[in-house]
């Protein structure tokens, strides 16, 4: 039984009659992972916000901005290889890519890609209209529900915030929540967070590094946990987040030499472009959509220079402004439809894509939290968009982190994925045979009935900590509130769950040589 079933209610009501063991049975017998209810994988598709000629235009539209505007900045590696693939370099210092040459390298682009976990059972397929919820957010607090306030957060922070998504089903990868500030070294910073993620979670991995040296230093310690650099490079269970860019059209000359270093190095790259409308992208959502596809364009040009095929995740991270304050806002009706329309851009293009999306503006767990992420995430899942990131645990546009919302926020995904996974109408699931019997021959209700038994785990999804008692049950049991109700669950999984994947003997040599901060006592149980 997976842990989000050990938290599972497992009562139906409190006034229903027989069979409620048989209920209980029913429930608590684990499924195979082609009959749940939800799965990674789920294909979404069936929301567009986007005309199909809105979609042309788009399209258009970014490709002149390559061609007649082009982009500042890239380092002279950058300049070598887009030129040899047909980029031209103008006398202002800018790139201009023709339209040819887009097509050529979309044409070499990696599409059947997969971002592998340390556990096999964990790798997961972006592409298509295939949809996976993940972590993102690199937040510099932590929101503390004891405190009733934020504070720094720390490495022991980011290992619970991995951990946890490694036991929560509808968390599908793990990308960085936190910066951790118990530690101002770039170097240390770099190194200890990869460390942290890769020991808490067999999921796959998103990470990020400032330099070419720590890129490098990473992928020495990421061959130390695969075993060797060539199982490494055969199942790369690391990617990198890469802000190639820095809006408008312009390239982040140091992190495209990290990107470049790990291309060579094996690690599949998302290339992420986050532009902020009214900001540093138009305020109009289709002007963003359109800088931030035109911006990804380019991206997919320098990957496949540099390494035709390398695996890609077109990352078209547009986010809002409240033009008001010039703050972003995260939580925005707009920032569902951007994301939205983004993953309905990827798929324009075939390549697996990713969005951030469901980024909370409300500073804590409460019910502007869940309005605003359970919309995104959402919208996000129906659109089809391959990887959702940012989709739990992030509050204040971005600056907080939360680990009880995690927990609240995979029941959230819960009920999203079970909407992206939409109705399936067969022979069975119409039921006519099954109406005849009850109301012909039967006891004219459905509780006790073989399908209604058959489906209870297969068609439904049940929260592991929001409440479903009646008002008289939630009464009798104190008011049990959802926060509260999140606390004990975290807690809980943070005292047992403690992912030992990487061998001791092995963890010892990383700690030789590399500055790892964590005490190993903390990633053990308490005696």
């Amino acid at each position: 039984m997976t842990d989000a079933q050990a938290l599972a209610p497992t009562r139906i009501g409190s006034r229903r009659g027989g069979g409620r063991a048989a209920r209980r049975a029913a429930r608590a017998a684990p499924l195979p992972e082609s009959l749940r209810p939800v799965r990674a994988g789920l294909e979404g598709g069936a929301y567009a916000p986007l005309s199909e000629a809105g979609v042309a235009r788009i399209h258009e539209t970014a490709l002149r901005a390559l061609e007649e505007i082009g982009l500042a900045d890239a380092p002279p590696s950058g300049v070598e290889a887009l030129t040899s693939v047909g980029a031209a370099l103008g006398e202002d210092g800018r790139v201009r890519i023709p339209r040819r040459v887009v097509e050529k390298m979309l044409a070499v682009a990696a599409r059947d890609v997969t971002l592998c976990g340390q556990d096999a059972g964990n790798d997961i397929r972006p592409g298509g209209t295939r949809v996976h919820y993940g972590t993102a957010g690199a937040a510099v607090h932590v929101y503390d529900p004891a405190l009733g306030d934020h504070r720094d957060p720390t490495m022991r922070d980011l290992y619970d915030s991995a951990r946890l998504v490694d036991a929560l089903d509808n968390i599908h990868f793990f990308q960085r929540t936190l910066t951790c500030r118990d530690t101002e070294d770039p170097t240390e910073l770099d190194l200890n967070t990869l460390y942290v993620c890769v020991h808490g979670t067999t999921k796959h991995v998103g990470t990020s590094f400032t330099s070419v040296e720590r890129a490098r230093r990473g992928l020495d310690m990421l061959h130390r946990v695969a075993g060797s650099e060539a199982a490494w490079r055969a199942r790369p269970f690391v990617s990198n987040s890469n802000c190639f860019v820095v809006p408008p059209l312009r390239f982040a000359t140091e992190s495209c030499e990290v990107m470049e270093a790990l291309i060579r190095g094996g690690m599949p790259i998302l290339l992420l472009s986050a532009g902020q409308a009214g900001a540093t992208a138009p305020a109009s959502l289709a002007g963003a959509v359109s800088q931030a596809v035109a911006e990804c364009l380019a991206g997919v040009v320098y990957v496949n220079a540099v390494a035709p095929g390398h695996p890609a995740i077109f990352g078209t991270w547009p986010f809002v402004s409240d033009l008001r304050t010039g703050a972003m806002s995260g939580g925005s009706g707009e920032q569902a439809l951007l994301s939205a329309a983004c993953g309905q851009m990827a798929r324009h293009y075939d390549l697996p894509g990713g969005s951030a999306c469901a980024m909370s503006d409300s500073k804590a767990p409460d019910m502007q939290a869940g309005y605003e992420r359970g919309l995104a995430n959402t919208m996000a899942g129906l659109s089809g968009l391959n990887l959702v990131y940012e989709s739990v645990g992030m509050h204040a546009s971005l600056l907080s982190h939360c680990l009880e919302s995690l927990v609240i926020d995979n029941d959230l995904l819960g009920a999203c994925l079970r909407c992206v996974r939409g109705i399936e109408v067969n022979d069975d699931t119409l039921a006519l045979e099954t109406m005849r019997e009850v109301c012909l021959t039967g006891p004219g209700h459905y509780l006790g009935h073989e399908q209604t038994l058959r489906l209870m785990q297969s068609e439904y999804v049940y929260p592991a900590v929001g409440d479903r008692t009646s008002p008289k049950e939630w009464l009798e049991a104190g008011r049990p509130e959802l926060l509260a109700q999140a606390r004990k669950a975290t807690a809980r999984l943070l005292a047992e769950h403690y992912p030992r994947h990487v061998p001791d003997e092995v963890d010892e040599r990383i700690r030789a040589e590399f500055p790892i901060l964590i005490p190993r006592e903390a990633m053990r149980p308490p005696r």
